[in-house]
């Protein structure tokens, strides 16, 4: 009888310590991302290298684009230079996140509410307006009230399928997994409009000579910011701290005259896209 006690209490006591082992080892490894990562010389970071002028392949099938450029510096600000990028799309981000495919997300992701349950963000380092698109010939569109019955194009996942989606109840939105797909439909008229970025509007129907125009002002300003699986105090203030520092130093505005065009006020933009209420 006091065998069997002796057993059930060291039982009890077993099942304890591999209870309080599995706690401690899941807070190390939730706030330890910034850790393994200097440990293994390599900050792996997500974009779809299809979003120009954010992320794009150059002419020798390398990442490249602004947002390619500020995670290579926010890499070399934290010590860790090595920068390895992972393609993926932007439906995917969150959950690749939460499953440490990579370590931060930085392609124009927005941070919205709901992609917030999920993941933490660090502080704002880009901007896009967010613009109408429609064929050259069209003249029933010139403004988001007219967008009511119409068939609406935007990428999954994006945080203009989402605004869409909120914002143009009376639109047939319809989801495309990337910004070349849904011009494609645009051109060919199967579609009647995008809602997308300026700046990557413009780069699709530059590139692929499709007889599409801008119409209307922009219809909200979206800030982008690096995003991180939940938990990791480390990484948020350091990544923080490299962008305050770029900021400062001017090295943010540099990258995005080159990147995003000369013309553009970055640092401005951000600012009011800070301020606005919707």
């Amino acid at each position: 009888m006091k065998l069997t006690t002796i057993l059930r209490r060291g039982f009890v006591i077993t099942v304890a310590t591999v209870c309080v082992s599995s706690i401690l080892t899941g807070n190390v490894l939730a706030a330890d991302v910034l850790a393994q990562a200097k440990a293994n010389k390599t900050l792996r970071v997500a974009n779809t290298q299809s979003s120009p002028p954010w992320s794009m392949l150059d002419d020798k099938n390398q990442p490249a684009g602004y947002d390619v450029a500020v995670a290579k510096e926010v890499g070399k600000r934290i010590g860790i230079p090595n920068v390895v990028f992972v393609a993926d799309s932007f439906k995917n981000f969150v959950e690749g996140l939460k499953a440490s495919k990579y370590d931060l997300v930085m392609n124009d992701l927005t941070p919205t509410v709901e992609r917030e349950k999920q993941v933490d963000f660090g502080d704002p380092y880009g901007v896009e307006e967010f613009r109408i698109f429609v064929r050259n010939e069209n003249s029933d569109i010139h403004s988001r009230a007219d967008l009511k019955g119409k068939r609406v194009g935007v990428t999954t996942g994006s945080s203009n399928e989402s605004w869409s989606r909120e914002h143009l109840k009376d639109s047939d939105i319809r989801s495309y997994d990337n910004g070349g797909l849904v011009f494609n439909d645009l051109g060919s008229g199967r579609i009647d409009a995008v809602i997308i970025s300026h700046f990557g509007g413009m780069k699709y129907a530059n590139v692929n000579h499709l007889p599409v125009k801008e119409v209307g002002e922009p219809l909200i300003y979206q800030l982008s910011a690096p995003a991180m699986v939940k938990g990791q105090p480390a990484l948020r203030t350091a990544v923080n701290k490299a962008i305050a520092e770029m900021v400062a130093d001017g090295t943010l505005e540099a990258l995005s005259k080159k990147w995003v065009g000369v013309d553009f006020d970055m640092l401005g933009t951000i600012a009011k896209a800070k301020e606005q209420k919707e």
